[in-house]
């Protein structure tokens, strides 16, 4: 069969194949802490002739394919307590429409810099703590911890909708550091979550038909497996583990972010010229 005849114009089976790999690992890392997003999203921008909208809709369809996987696996294996991520994930999906629509308002540069500085504080504070996150020590009880979850998943989630990169990251640093879980109990929330804001961004794209369905499940089934790949490696490797790959992950998104607001500032310079 001809590769055209299933995924973007131009795209051969050998490039699907190597975009298969990227999926897989970064169904991994997504699993282990968040941030797959960081590998997969641009390797789909480097398809000839895909528009980023087209871009964005078909790595959300791989994402939840892979965080899907990687929350069953978590919850058979770590348990977590359904009380707090369901409330948090359904705010965290309104809370990526809220994002969606900022983003047509303002444009992400804005706050780019911003979540920057916030990257660069949290990895300071996490490396000079090494028992943050070793054992669950909840910050607060009843009504506050839920009222606490259910912001944390709405201000995520709007982040996800107007931004992206390293929303399963952000989760993790809120669950660790805000209300007190260990890393892995973290990670498995923050899949729940996750899962649901991929799902608020499909509600928008899909109708809009910005997904590259061929593309997409066939990344979705790399993902998957890297999703049920990595939580296996997080659970058996414990919170330690986990600790070491957030701060790698974290550095990793720091230079990213910092890198697109460097360049948009020479462009602003330049074009100002």
């Amino acid at each position: 069969m001809d590769a055209s005849a299933l995924f973007p114009s131009g795209l051969g089976w050998e490039a699907v194949a190597l975009l298969a790999v990227v999926a897989l690992a970064a169904g991994w890392v997504d699993a282990v802490v968040g941030g797959g997003g960081l590998l997969q999203l641009p390797a789909l921008l480097l398809i000839p002739g895909i528009q980023p909208v087209q871009a964005l809709a078909t790595n959300k369809l791989a994402s939840i394919c892979g965080t899907a996987t990687s929350s069953v696996t978590y919850y058979r294996r770590v348990h977590p307590d359904l009380r707090t991520a369901l409330p948090m994930a359904g705010a965290a999906l309104v809370g990526s429409f809220g994002g969606a629509a900022l983003a047509t308002l303002l444009p992400a540069a804005v706050f780019k810099p911003v979540i920057v500085l916030a990257l660069l504080g949290v990895a300071a504070f996490t490396a000079a703590r090494p028992t943050l996150g070793s054992e669950t020590d909840l910050r607060f009880s009843g009504r506050r911890h839920y009222s606490s979850a259910i912001l944390i998943g709405a201000g995520i989630g709007c982040y996800d909708g107007l931004l992206g990169p390293g929303t399963g990251t952000f989760l993790v640093i809120a669950l660790v550091s805000v209300l007190g879980y260990n890393f892995l109990e973290a990670s498995a929330k923050a899949k729940i979550v996750n899962f649901a804001t991929n799902l608020g961004a499909l509600l928008l794209f899909v109708p809009h038909g910005a997904v590259h369905w061929g593309l997409g499940l066939v990344l979705g089934a790399a993902n998957m497996t890297g999703g049920y790949l990595g939580s296996r490696t997080a659970i058996a490797r414990g919170t330690g583990f986990v600790r070491i790959a957030f701060l790698v992950v974290v550095s990793v998104l720091i230079v990213k972010l910092g890198f697109d607001v460097w360049n948009e500032d020479l462009a602003g310079l330049f074009s100002g010229n």
